[in-house]
């Protein structure tokens, strides 16, 4: 298994975080609380992600 350079799990880390602002946001303008869910999740996994990787 091919480990992910620093730049790569950082971009990562910025997709995950920009995907879940987006679906929050949606989510909350539209008031589908599944999608507010969702985004709040994919924003928990950005944070670990950080966490786990910080160099």
């Amino acid at each position: 298994m091919k480990v992910l350079s620093q730049r790569g799990m950082r971009r990562i880390i910025v997709a995950l975080t920009m995907l879940a602002v987006a679906l929050v946001a949606a989510g909350a303008l539209a008031g589908w609380l599944w999608l507010v869910g969702i985004g709040a999740w994919l924003l928990i996994t950005a944070f670990l992600l950080e966490l786990i990787y910080r160099p």
